[in-house]
C-alpha cells in the first residue's frame, strides 16, 4: 500500500475555512518532523464518529500523520495567531507549539479542528522549543475525555504519539504529540489580537467567521454582533456552572484559554477538588489564587468583559452607546450563572422544580461541607446511594437539621422517591479523575512504559454515572486528601 493511498483510506476529509480568513490571523507552517513516531493511544470511538478508519490510523502511515511527518491530502497546516491576558497581563501569543492541520468534515456534516499539539516551533514560539512532554499530553487525554463523559463541553483527544526524541524541562523527558479535536480554536484572545493588531475590516471578518461557524442562526439578526456577545456569555455561564458542579478547577483561565464555542480548552494545571473549599488552587503558578475554584465565575465574567471590549466597534458606531450595550449584556452573566448553577444543584439533590428555599438549602449544605472538610464528589455520591451516614457531617446537629429540611423538600414534590434517586444518579458522578489516580496512571506510562493503568482508569471514567462495582475503588480518597497537590502547565 502506498503512503498516499494509506493516508487517503484513513478517511481524512479536510476543509480549511480558517485559512480563508485574512492572513494576519495565521502563519502557514508544517509540523517539524520527528525521528521515531510511535502511537501510544488512539481514541477509537472518537475516530469512528469523525469518519476515520481506525486500522488505517494505526498503520505506519497513519501514525506518521499523528506525528506531523505526513500531511493528509487537502490539509493546510498553519499556526494561529492570538493574544491574551495571562494572569491579568496582556501579551501577544499564538500557537507556539501547535499546528492546525485543518477541519475534518465528519459524516454528520459537523466541522472539527484537527490540531497537533507539541508539533514543533512556530513564529509564535517566543523562546519555547515547540515540543511537549508525554506526561502532560496523556494528562490532557485523560482529563478531556473524562470531561466529555461528564457531559461538559470540551475539546477532545484523538491520539497521543511518542516522537522518539527527548525534551528538556526540569529534567529530560520523552517527547510526545497530542492530536486535539475541537469545535474550533477561536478564543477570546483571537478577538483581542484582531482588535489590537488587525484592521476594522479584519475584526469584522473574524466576527462574521465566528457567527457563521458557531451561530449561523444569528447571521441575519439586526445586530448580529450583539447576538454573538449574548451567545458567548450564555455558553460561558453554562460551561463554568458545569465545572463548579463537578468540582473542576481549570487552573489557568487566561483569555487565550477561553473559547468562543463554549468548550473547555487547555488542560495544563487543572485538577478536580477532593475536600470542598472555594479557595482550592492546584496550579503551581497561581500563587495569588486568581483562578481558585470559588473565583472561576468571577474570572469568567472578567474575561467576557475583555471579549466585549473587542466587539465595541461592531456593536454600534457611537462608542458610548456600544459600551452601554456591552455593559447591559455583561450584567446578565451573574443571573445566568446562578440560574444554571442552582438548576444543577437541584438535580444533584433530586429536586425537579424550583422553590424559594432551594438557594438557602444549597448554600447551607456547602457551608457545612466546607466546615467539616467533606469530600465534594463523595458527599453527593453518598446522598445518591441513600447513605448519608458515609459523610463526615453525619451525626452533627447541623446536618440533622439540614437533612430534615431536604427530606421535607423531597417529600413535597410530586415525583417519586425512585425518580428523585434516578435524577441524582444522572447528576452526581460516582467517580471523577482523582488527582492521585491520574498521577498513578502517568507515572506508570511515563516512567515504566506501562499504559495498562491509564487504560483501566479511562475505562472506568467512560461512564462516570454507572455506579458500578468496578468503580468503587476509584471513589476512594488518597491517604491524605488535604495534601498540597500541585499541577504544572507542561511548557
Amino acid at each position: 500500500m502506498t503512503e498516499n493511498k494509506a493516508i487517503h483510506e484513513a478517511g481524512w476529509n479536510f476543509d480549511n475555512s480558517y485559512a480563508r480568513l485574512p492572513e494576519t490571523f495565521f502563519t502557514k507552517q508544517n509540523p517539524t518532523p520527528v525521528s521515531e513516531p510511535d502511537l501510544v493511544i488512539l481514541n477509537a470511538s472518537l475516530a469512528a464518529s469523525l469518519g476515520l478508519n481506525i486500522q488505517a490510523l494505526q498503520s505506519e502511515e497513519g501514525v506518521e500523520v499523528f506525528a506531523g511527518n505526513k500531511i493528509p491530502d487537502q490539509a493546510m497546516p498553519l499556526a494561529q495567531a492570538y493574544a491574551g491576558h495571562q494572569f491579568g497581563h496582556f501579551t501577544m501569543l499564538g500557537d507556539g507549539r501547535a499546528i492546525l492541520l485543518g477541519e475534518q468534515i465528519a459524516p454528520s456534516g459537523q466541522r472539527f479542528d484537527i490540531q497537533l499539539k507539541g508539533s514543533g516551533r512556530t513564529p509564535y514560539s517566543r523562546r519555547g522549543d515547540g515540543r511537549a512532554a508525554l506526561g502532560p499530553m496523556l494528562r490532557e487525554y485523560i482529563i478531556s475525555e473524562a470531561m466529555h463523559e461528564l457531559g461538559i463541553p470540551t475539546t477532545r483527544s484523538l491520539a497521543v504519539a511518542l516522537t522518539g526524541e527527548s525534551i528538556i524541562r526540569e529534567t529530560e523527558l520523552p517527547g510526545a504529540i497530542l492530536t486535539r479535536v475541537a469545535a474550533s480554536h477561536l478564543r477570546v484572545g483571537t478577538f483581542q489580537y484582531a482588535a489590537r493588531w488587525g484592521t476594522p475590516e479584519e475584526l469584522r471578518a473574524l466576527a462574521d467567521y465566528a457567527l457563521h461557524r458557531h451561530f449561523p442562526e444569528l447571521e441575519e439578526e439586526e445586530n448580529r454582533y450583539l447576538k454573538l456577545l449574548q451567545e458567548v456569555i450564555k455558553r460561558q455561564a453554562m460551561l463554568i456552572s458545569k465545572w463548579q458542579l463537578v468540582g473542576f478547577i481549570h487552573g489557568v483561565m487566561n483569555t487565550d484559554n477561553m473559547t468562543i464555542s463554549g468548550e473547555t480548552i487547555d488542560y495544563g494545571p487543572c485538577a478536580f477538588m477532593d475536600v470542598y473549599d472555594p479557595a482550592t488552587v492546584f496550579s503551581s503558578i497561581d500563587t495569588q489564587g486568581r483562578y481558585a475554584y470559588g473565583n472561576q465565575p468571577y474570572i469568567g465574567v472578567w474575561n467576557l468583559a475583555r471579549f466585549a471590549e473587542t466587539l465595541l466597534p461592531l456593536l454600534h458606531e457611537n462608542e458610548k452607546k456600544a459600551i452601554e450595550l456591552a455593559e447591559e449584556e455583561l450584567s446578565r452573566f451573574s443571573d445566568l450563572y446562578k440560574q444554571y448553577s442552582l438548576a444543577g444543584m437541584r438535580a444533584k439533590l433530586g429536586l425537579f422544580h424550583e422553590e424559594e428555599q432551594d438557594q438557602s438549602l444549597v448554600e447551607d449544605l456547602l457551608s457545612m461541607m466546607h466546615k467539616y472538610q467533606a469530600d465534594y464528589t463523595n458527599t453527593f455520591r453518598a446522598f445518591t446511594l441513600g447513605k448519608p451516614e458515609d459523610t463526615v457531617m453525619y451525626g452533627t446537629a447541623e446536618f440533622t437539621e439540614w437533612n430534615e429540611r431536604w427530606q421535607a423538600r423531597l417529600a413535597s414534590q410530586q415525583e417519586s422517591k425512585a425518580a428523585a434517586q434516578q435524577l441524582m444518579q444522572s447528576s452526581n458522578p460516582a467517580i471523577i479523575p482523582r488527582n492521585h489516580r491520574v498521577e498513578e496512571a502517568l507515572e506508570a506510562a511515563v516512567n515504566q512504559g506501562d499504559y495498562r493503568v491509564m487504560e483501566r482508569l479511562l475505562d472506568v471514567l467512560s461512564d462516570p454515572f454507572a455506579y458500578s462495582p468496578e468503580q468503587e475503588e476509584y471513589a476512594t480518597l488518597p491517604a491524605d486528601s488535604n495534601c498540597a497537590y500541585r499541577t504544572y502547565c507542561g511548557t
